[in-house]
């Protein structure tokens, strides 16, 4: 749209380079029909101080191209110059090498939540480690300290579906039963107990050392122990040894001295079922051969070849004042017969009723 005005006046305004409003004036009948933006950009920003290629005007908000026609710029109009931020593709740093793939997935997939190394510690003494459920009654330890909710973990190992962290639990023979003391009138968070020391009231934090004794299953805190020192638990007053004494939610080092000791329990009992294994073998070993020479005449066992390599008939070893034929008849591989014999029985000979 051509400017009914004799002459154009347009106003130029540049915020980003901080240069004051210039007001041009140009006579209609002298604009060329070939005066475009960027000649108002090289008369306004010489190249040497500023290069044109960072610089573009705006009217009311839209950008213009520098081609664009100063005989079609309404009379009175204000344009903007702005710096052309060089980068990307204009939209924060983005080189348009990556697919619209790229930025869904990077945000559909959930950043974990930074967890509280305080209230992580504080889980391991009152959640069961399995089911991280709240610690309730029966609660059992396994050999490395561990807290568990014994109903969740004999379900675990019904249903076979154990973690292989906790694969050394086979049965109930690895559970040990425990005694643990709450805090009287303590409130609970999250439908978690929060357990003590019976005897000097420390807390289940992850701040104290705390003994399970095998013994007895009563939960006392080193600090306890340490200052009153005592071949029995100061709870029951059973007595108990060193070698009883589990500690509970140990540190690294202490869990792999507990690690070692189970092992070597684990290689104990091995060799225990081995010896008690080849001990019930000879036993059964022995009975065999005393049914067997319990038929024989002078002691020689009646399964085997009676000493000479021959093979054995047991004809040769009837006892006295008994037939031969007789005691041979014992056995169904002494004679032959003519009769069919299955599995389980001699059949009749045909037409015998």
């Amino acid at each position: 749209m051509e400017s009914k005005s004799p002459n154009l006046q347009i106003f130029v305004r540049s915020p980003d380079l901080q240069i004051p409003t210039r007001t041009l004036i140009f006579e209609n009948p002298k604009i060329s029909p070939n005066l475009i933006l960027d000649h108002l950009k090289s008369s306004l920003f010489p190249q040497s101080e500023i290069p044109h290629d960072s610089i573009f005007f705006t009217l009311n908000g839209k950008p213009l191209l520098d081609s664009k026609n100063l005989k079609k710029i309404p009379s009175f109009s204000t344009f903007t110059a702005h710096l052309r931020l060089h980068g990307g593709g204009g939209d924060g740093g983005s080189t348009c090498a990556e697919s619209r793939d790229c930025f869904l997935n990077m945000y559909a997939v959930k950043k974990p939540d930074k967890v509280d190394p305080n209230e992580q510690r504080l889980s391991k003494w009152v959640n069961c480690s399995l089911s991280n459920e709240p610690l309730r009654s029966p609660v059992v330890i396994d050999k490395l300290g561990n807290f568990f909710n014994k109903e969740a973990l004999v379900e675990g190992l019904l249903k076979k579906n154990l973690p292989k962290e906790f694969g050394y639990i086979k049965g109930l023979k690895d559970m040990i039963p425990v005694v643990l003391t709450e805090i009287p009138g303590a409130a609970k968070e999250n439908g978690a107990v929060k357990f003590q020391c019976p005897l000097t009231g420390l807390e289940f934090n992850g701040k104290y050392k705390f003994f399970a004794i095998k013994s007895c299953g009563h939960v006392l805190s080193a600090k306890c122990l340490k200052e009153i020192k005592s071949p029995a638990c100061l709870v029951c007053h059973k007595e108990f040894v060193e070698s009883d004494k589990i500690v509970i939610n140990g540190n690294e080092e202490e869990v792999n001295e507990l690690w070692e000791k189970m092992k070597e329990e684990k290689i104990k009992d091995n060799g225990k079922k081995t010896k008690k294994k080849a001990k019930n073998g000879n036993v059964k070993e022995e009975a065999a051969r005393l049914t067997g020479t319990k038929h024989g005449a002078d002691g020689k066992d009646v399964r085997t070849n009676n000493g000479n390599g021959k093979k054995f008939k047991a004809a040769d070893v009837a006892p006295a004042n008994a037939t031969s034929a007789v005691y041979a008849s014992i056995f169904t591989s002494s004679s032959k017969s003519d009769f069919k014999e299955t599995y389980s029985c001699r059949s009749l000979p045909l037409g015998r009723n």
